[in-house]
């Protein structure tokens, strides 16, 4: 009798998925990297490594982020793929209306999204407003393979978590799709909602003695603006030139990166 958890060298695929690093961690953007940090805090190192060998060798077939749900076909040792299935509890279409709104009120966020590119401090807005664009803990993770293996996640899952993450290394608004808000609606919203009326530099009101001790409205507005959120931990890794150095054939940024992340999440030292 076969022993399913014998291990057994899969059946090489042709033009499969590959993971872009070859060695190390997989996942390099802060996004891809906490979203990686979650699945390694519980998930068994062992599987962990097969499914990075996996992903490596082009074992999953394909890979298709849709709202709620990540789906996979991953060849394993048999001759049929196992089917995979990554879900999360997505954030409601109340939530996404708030957070559209707000993202629309703030100049700088409605500029950078409709340009397409995905600002850094986007999680602080979700965040704000008490949701979340992150699974936060395992149970937030409702993973699925059909093969013999109870692990939790198995390798074919990690596989495609791995995956995953370098495809949100590649376009950041996955995270937003997978979430139950694809790029484009997200864009059409942004451009339906009116835009925030700019803050006025100056303010050319003439001072009386009856307004003496008051401030200027300008000076008011631009004093009730909310704080802008913290950037978020190696911001300048991502924005600065990569210098021309590597450390054990890794480039210095990706090296640094994990440094960062921890040196964010340190608390203050003693005064």
């Amino acid at each position: 009798m076969v022993d399913f958890f014998e291990y057994r060298d899969p059946i090489e695929v042709e033009d499969g998925l590959r993971a872009r690093t070859r060695r190390g961690s997989i996942g390099s953007r802060w996004w891809s990297r906490r979203f990686i940090d979650l699945v390694e805090s519980f998930a068994d190192s062992g599987r962990l490594q097969r499914g990075r060998a996996y992903a490596r060798k082009g074992q999953v077939i394909d890979l298709k982020v849709e709202p709620f749900e990540v789906t996979a076909r991953v060849q394993g040792s048999v001759p049929e793929p196992y089917e995979v299935a990554v879900g999360i509890d997505a954030i409601s279409e109340a939530g996404w209306r708030a957070a559209e709104a707000e993202l629309a009120s703030r100049a700088v966020f409605r500029a950078r999204l409709l340009a397409g590119e995905m600002p850094p401090e986007i999680e602080e807005v979700f965040a704000a407003l008490g949701l979340s664009l992150f699974p936060e803990s395992p149970d937030d993770l409702h993973l699925m393979c059909d093969c013999p293996d109870y692990g939790d996640p198995c390798k074919h899952t990690a596989a495609v978590l791995y995956l995953l993450a370098e495809a949100f290394d590649d376009d950041p608004f996955l995270i937003l799709a997978w979430n139950g808000r694809a790029k484009d609606d997200l864009l059409a919203s942004l451009r339906r909602r009116p835009a925030a009326a700019p803050v006025p530099e100056d303010d050319e009101t003439p001072l009386t003695a009856t307004g003496f001790w008051t401030p200027p409205s300008g000076l008011a507005a631009l004093r009730e603006r909310p704080p802008a959120p913290p950037a978020p931990p190696g911001f300048i890794l991502e924005v600065a030139a990569p210098p021309p150095i590597r450390i054990r054939r890794r480039p210095l940024a990706e090296a640094l990166t994990p440094v960062y992340e921890a040196l964010s999440t340190a608390s203050d030292p003693p005064p």
